[in-house]
């Protein structure tokens, strides 16, 4: 176990955390690994929005981890102050 780092991670783990139902969700953790399946995903993306976390739900399936979804968000968030 590794613990979220910053805030982006944070707010995932929390996100992941109510979903899925569990107590601690680590940043090598794999959504799908912890019982997430595609519906879920979708009320990820859902939770994340409400959150101000942008993302497509592709980047659950491609990012599936805590750390590369965190890392995903933030450059679509880079991405989007460029635009």
């Amino acid at each position: 176990y590794e613990a979220p780092q910053g805030e982006t991670e944070q707010a995932l783990a929390d996100i992941w955390a109510e979903l899925l139902k569990i107590d601690q969700v680590g940043r090598h953790d794999n959504f799908f690994e912890l019982g997430g399946h595609s519906l879920l995903a979708i009320s990820l993306i859902e939770k994340m929005g409400q959150r101000g976390l942008v993302a497509d739900v592709r980047v659950v399936f491609t990012a599936p981890t805590l750390a590369k979804l965190a890392e995903a968000v933030e450059e679509e968030q880079i991405m989007e102050i460029r635009i």
